[in-house]
C-alpha cells in the first residue's frame, strides 16, 4: 500500500528512502496522529514506532520552518537516544528548511537556550534538560504543536517522570504522543494529567 495524503516533501523523502508504503502499525498510527489525537502507540521493537511519530510530526509541520518557537518537543531517556533520533530525523529532512537540535545533557546550557532562541522547529532530549531549559526560559512552548515521548519506559525513573510533568504542565494546548512496548503503570498514570481523552493504538506482532 503506498502512502497518502502526506505533504509532498514528506513522501519524496519516503521515496528517497525507498519506503515502499507503512507497516502495518504505521498504517493504524500515521492518520490518528495526523487527525490530531492524543495518543499511546504501543507496539515492540521493530513494529515502527519511530518512523510513525517522525513521518506524523513532519505533516504536522507541513515540512517547513515557521517563526522561531519549537513547535516539536521530543523526550528521550538519554544522549544516546537523541543523538540517534536527530540522525533519523535527519536522513527526512534532509531537503526542507526544518531546523532540529538536540540538547544534551553537559554542554554548555546557556549556549543550548540561545541556540534554541534563536530559532528551532524541533527539539529533541531528556526531561532533565529540557525541563531546565524551560526553567531558565530557554523553550518557549507558546507554539508547541507536538509533545513527544520516545520508548517512555525510562519514565519509570521518578526524576524523569517528574521533570516531564513539570514541561507539561505548562501546556494548554497540544498534541501528545507516548510511545512504549508495553503499557506500563506510569503511563496509565499520565490518563489522569495530559492523557485524559487519548487513544490507543496496539500492535502486538
Amino acid at each position: 500500500m503506498a502512502w497518502k495524503k502526506l505533504n509532498p516533501p514528506l513522501l519524496e523523502a519516503l521515496k528517497t528512502l525507498d519506503y515502499e508504503g507503512p507497516l502495518p502499525f504505521q498504517k493504524e498510527i500515521i492518520p490518528r496522529i495526523k487527525a490530531g489525537a492524543n495518543i499511546y502507540g504501543i507496539g515492540p521493537h521493530g513494529c515502527g514506532k519511530t518512523t510513525s511519530f517522525i513521518i506524523g510530526t513532519l505533516q504536522q509541520l507541513d515540512s517547513q520552518a515557521y517563526q522561531d518557537a519549537p513547535r516539536a518537543l521530543i523526550f528521550v531517556k538519554d544522549n544516546q537516544a537523541a543523538e540517534a533520533l536527530e540522525e533519523q530525523f535527519r536522513e527526512f529532512t534532509r531537503h526542507t528548511d526544518l531546523r532540529i537540535f538536540t540538547a544534551f545533557e553537559g554542554p554548555d546550557m546557556e549556549k543550548q537556550k540561545i541556540a534554541i532562541y534563536e530559532g528551532m522547529d524541533i527539539v529533541i532530549g531528556t526531561p532533565k534538560r529540557l525541563n531546565r531549559l524551560f526553567l531558565i526560559s530557554g523553550i518557549d512552548v507558546n507554539q508547541l504543536k507536538l509533545f513527544i515521548v520516545e520508548d517512555a519506559e525510562f519514565l519509570s525513573k521518578s526524576q524523569d517522570f517528574n521533570n516531564l510533568l513539570e514541561v507539561s504542565s505548562h501546556i494548554s494546548r497540544c498534541q501528545f504522543l507516548v510511545f512504549a512496548s508495553e503499557f506500563h503503570p506510569r503511563l496509565e498514570r499520565l490518563q489522569d494529567l495530559f492523557m485524559e481523552h487519548s487513544e490507543i493504538v496496539q500492535h502486538n506482532g
